[in-house]
């Protein structure tokens, strides 16, 4: 400053702000841009349903207290399976994925877990534990994520399942989709696995609580009654609100959900 010592005096300020306030004017002709960068970039409006999916998952990370764990289970036997199912769905027109599977043992666990199968209302602060099961099926289309959604998925059967999940995913990917058929789903699959990658997090389909990425099968040697075997492995990974689930439930389920899936017999067994 200029006055005594160096302090900064009252006409230091009262100058500076006159300085200061007008910032230096740009030379005429220029748009600030790199010209070297300008020509190499393209900008796209975010709008319909890229918005909607921006807004919506924006909302579900600004609320929801994401936390995802990832274990692996072994599914040797589910792959024996639906080798063995597959002729009688293909005689029925019908195309046997994993997925009814997962969706079945999914429901299977959600019954003894249904904490998973719940949602927050945050304008009444209640939890809502949902005693019915629409699962939503994650579809990636030209046209952005949708989340179509079976609805009574524990009354259906594999079969049925495996069709409705085509059917579903058809309309998603034809922009056929009705309203009622992207609603009202109480948990979310989603399947990496077709994409690559050894595993994701997936950001939970708010205000639902809950969902799992399922990824690629492949085959891994693992230790089995201190042997080395070749089995066929998956990683799954359930990310689940932490306000609602604790970090021990979701270990549980995922355990649970790993039983059903290695030994597909135990699940069937435990239908209602």
């Amino acid at each position: 400053g200029t006055g005594p010592a160096g302090r900064v005096s009252k006409e230091d300020i009262e100058g500076f702000l006159k300085d200061g306030a007008a910032p230096a004017a740009s030379a005429p002709g220029t748009s600030g841009a790199d010209p070297a960068v300008a020509g190499s970039e393209e900008r796209l409006p975010l709008k319909g349903l890229r918005k909607i999916i921006a807004e919506r998952m924006r909302h579900s990370v600004d609320t929801v207290a994401h936390v995802t764990q990832v274990d692996e289970v072994d599914l040797t036997e589910l792959v024996k399976l639906r080798a063995k199912a597959k002729p009688a769905a293909e005689a029925q027109g019908i195309k046997l994925t994993y997925l009814p599977f997962f969706v079945k043992a999914v429901i299977a666990a959600l019954k003894k877990f249904p904490m998973l199968n719940a949602s927050l209302d945050d304008a009444s602060k209640e939890l809502v534990v949902k005693h019915y099961y629409n699962i939503g099926i994650a579809v990636n289309t030209d046209n952005g994520l949708f989340v179509p959604v079976i609805h009574d998925a524990d009354r259906k059967s594999i079969f049925q399942i495996a069709k409705e999940i085509s059917e579903l995913s058809e309309r998603a990917k034809t922009g056929k989709s009705t309203m009622e058929e992207l609603k009202g789903g109480t948990f979310s699959l989603t399947n990496i696995g077709s994409v690559g990658g050894l595993f994701a997090t997936p950001i939970v389909n708010h205000p639902e609580v809950g969902i799992l990425a399922v990824n690629k099968i492949q085959k891994r040697p693992v230790v089995i009654n201190d042997e080395i075997v070749i089995r066929d492995m998956m990683y799954i990974a359930l990310s689940f609100d932490h306000r609602v689930v604790d970090g021990a439930m979701a270990a549980a389920f995922n355990n649970q959900l790993a039983a059903y899936l290695g030994d597909p017999t135990l699940m069937f067994l435990e239908m209602a």
